[in-house]
Formats: C-alpha cells, sequence, structure tokens
C-alpha cells in the first residue's frame, strides 16, 4: 500500500495527540512532522521538499492558519484545515483548501475526508469500533465485540470461538466467513489454519509458538512460516555487532 506523508501544524497539543492517534488508525497514512509554532512550520517548510498533506489549525499565535497557508500551498499536494471556529470558511477556499474539519471532529469523518482526497487507499483499523455476533453459550443473544478487544478467533467445526481480553463467545459460523470482516484490518493475520489473531494481542514467542496475552497458545502452521519469519524479523530488535 501507498502512504502519504503528512504534516500537523497545530498550536494545541491535545489536538496534536488526537490527530496523531487518527493517523495512526490510517495505514495510508505516515505522519513526518508535527509543528505547535506556525513560524517554525514556515521556516521549516520554506525548502524544496514536498509532502502530501498537511492538517493546520487556524486560530494561532503570530501567523494564523490562513496566513501560513498562503506561503506554504505549493508544498503540499493536499491541505486540510481543522479548526473550532466556523467563520473561515471563505478564506480556506480562497487559499485552495481541500477540505476543513471542523472540531471536534469523529475518526469516521477524518477517515472518510481522508478517502475523498486520497480514493481507494484508505483503511481505518477500527472499521467502525465494533460489530455483533450471536452467542450460543447465551440463548443466542446477540452481543457487542470490539474489534481492538479481540485476542484470537479459533475455529471450532461448524463455529468460531472469540476470545477477547474479557470473555470468550461461540458463534454459529466458519472461521472462512468470520474472516471476511476482519480481512481489510491490519493487525490480524492467520499464522495457523484453524486461527486468526490479532498481533497487538501477543505476549510472547517460543520457537513456532505464540502465545496470547490470555494464555490461548497458537503453533504456527508451516504454510505461514514465511509470513510468520516476515513479521518476526520487523518486528524483532536486535543488538548491532560490534565490529
Amino acid at each position: 500500500m501507498d502512504q502519504y506523508k503528512c504534516i500537523i501544524i497545530d498550536d494545541e497539543p491535545h489536538a496534536i495527540e488526537g490527530l496523531k492517534n487518527y493517523i495512526a488508525a490510517i495505514p495510508s497514512l505516515k505522519l513526518e512532522h508535527c509543528y505547535t509554532s506556525p513560524v517554525d512550520a514556515l521556516m521549516e517548510l520554506s525548502g524544496d521538499n514536498k509532502t502530501d498533506l498537511i492538517l493546520l489549525d487556524i486560530d494561532m499565535p503570530q501567523i494564523s492558519g490562513i496566513e501560513l497557508s498562503r506561503q506554504i500551498r505549493q508544498k503540499t499536494n493536499k491541505l486540510v484545515f481543522t479548526t473550532g471556529h466556523t467563520q473561515y470558511g471563505y478564506e480556506a477556499f480562497e487559499v485552495d483548501a481541500d477540505a476543513y474539519l471542523l472540531k471536534p471532529y469523529s475518526l469516521s469523518k477524518f477517515a472518510s475526508t481522508i478517502a475523498k482526497l486520497f480514493p481507494a487507499q484508505t483503511e481505518t483499523k477500527n472499521a467502525g469500533d465494533f460489530f455483533f455476533v450471536k452467542n450460543k453459550n447465551d440463548h443466542l443473544k446477540i452481543v457487542k465485540i470490539r474489534f481492538d478487544e479481540v485476542v484470537a478467533i479459533e475455529s471450532k467445526q461448524n463455529y468460531v470461538l472469540i476470545h477477547t481480553l474479557s470473555k470468550q463467545i461461540l458463534t454459529y459460523m466458519s472461521l472462512t466467513e468470520i474472516s471476511k470482516t476482519f480481512e481489510q484490518l491490519p493487525n490480524f493475520v492467520q499464522y495457523q489454519r484453524s486461527f486468526v489473531l490479532n498481533k497487538e494481542h501477543i505476549e510472547s514467542i517460543n520457537g513456532n509458538t505464540i502465545q496470547m496475552v490470555n494464555g490461548v497458545q497458537i503453533t504456527v502452521g508451516e504454510y505461514y512460516r514465511k509470513d510468520f519469519t516476515a513479521f518476526l524479523s520487523e518486528k524483532l530488535v536486535k543488538a548491532k555487532r560490534s565490529e
């Protein structure tokens, strides 16, 4: 997947932290730098380098976002204003802004805006944050499960057992069927034919055995060894050998 480089310019640290979380939820975005000072941003963005996206606050000290945008508009492919004020819509139009996000805005609003700016390249880890299934162990009651709380999904013949951080839910569905719900979410992978697991909830690895945070152990299947080895190689921090 292509990644689009983005820069945040906002004098409010909590607004930057919120945007960082949103950007982290969209695999096609890569955060390059954050500026709390519009003056620093102007000085550092005056070179020849261009970026793909600038997320720019408007109400800032010394230089407003509107003024700053006139100086740096040519340094980015896409410019999005993020502001708590509604009265700057015309000025945003004048400087050829691509979008105008009014604070506070949700992840879904942010993701849909990015999807319009960069079509067919946007995925969110949250995918709506949750889903529903019928729980066979509770008289087929429909239960809500958050994606980020799913540890692993285990095949049980005609059923799947969904292991979460706090409980287990048995539902009538094949692993192949439920995998379609998770296949666009980058944290969920299959390293064994009977399991889909959430990489975020791996606790330890011993050889080809993966232990999840809730105690579930998964042995990596031979068919999946190559993908598993690539994942481990990417994430394993190794000491450099002394020359």
